[in-house]
C-alpha cells in the first residue's frame, strides 16, 4: 500500500454506499451486536445527508479513488450545545494499522474544537480494542455509563475528553 494515494476529505453523496458497506462489514467481522448500535441507525445508509448541519462533519479516507473508512462528529443528543460525539468511525481491514485512522481521529478532534465544542464523547464496543487504545492515547477517560441519548444500548464502552 505504500504507493497508494490516501486523502481524508469530507463525505460526498457518492460515498454513501461505500461507507455503509464498510460500517456494516465491521459489525460482522468483530461480532458486534447489530441491534442498539450504528448498524441499525437510520442515518447509516445516508451518511452524506446525515452530516450537513453547521455543527457536524463526516470525513472519509479515500485510497486511489476508493472509500476505505470514515468517521465524524455530531452534537451529542441531550448535550447539543457543549458536547460532541465522535461517530461511525470504521475502517476497511486494508488500511488498518497504518496510522490513517489516527489521522482521521485528529481531524475530528480539531474540527470539534473549531466548532466550539468543549467536550468530546465516544461510544464503542469492547471488541474494538485497537480503537479504544487510540482513544485512550488521546487522553479519553472511561465512563461508568452512557451519556446522552444515542440509542446505542449495545455499546459497552463510553469515553470522554475535555477539548
Amino acid at each position: 500500500m505504500s504507493n497508494d494515494h490516501i486523502i481524508i476529505r469530507n463525505i460526498a453523496l457518492k460515498d454513501n454506499k461505500s461507507i455503509e458497506s464498510i460500517i456494516r462489514m465491521c459489525f460482522h467481522e468483530f461480532k458486534i451486536p447489530l441491534e442498539g448500535t450504528a448498524y441499525t441507525d437510520d442515518e447509516t445508509p445516508r451518511m452524506f445527508q446525515s452530516y450537513q448541519n453547521h455543527n457536524e462533519v463526516y470525513y472519509v479516507i479515500e485510497s486511489n479513488g476508493e472509500v476505505m473508512g470514515g468517521g465524524g462528529i455530531k452534537p451529542l443528543k441531550g448535550f447539543e450545545d457543549t458536547i460532541c460525539e465522535i461517530q461511525k468511525m470504521y475502517f476497511s481491514p486494508i488500511i488498518r494499522g497504518k496510522g490513517y485512522g489516527k489521522q482521521l481521529f485528529e481531524r475530528c478532534l480539531h474540527a470539534a474544537k473549531a466548532m466550539g465544542y468543549q467536550t468530546c464523547y465516544i461510544e464503542s464496543a469492547p471488541q474494538l480494542k485497537a480503537a479504544i487504545h487510540i482513544y485512550e492515547s488521546f487522553g479519553f477517560k472511561h465512563l461508568d455509563k452512557a451519556l446522552g441519548n444515542t440509542g446505542h444500548y449495545s455499546c459497552g464502552v463510553w469515553m470522554i475528553k475535555e477539548l
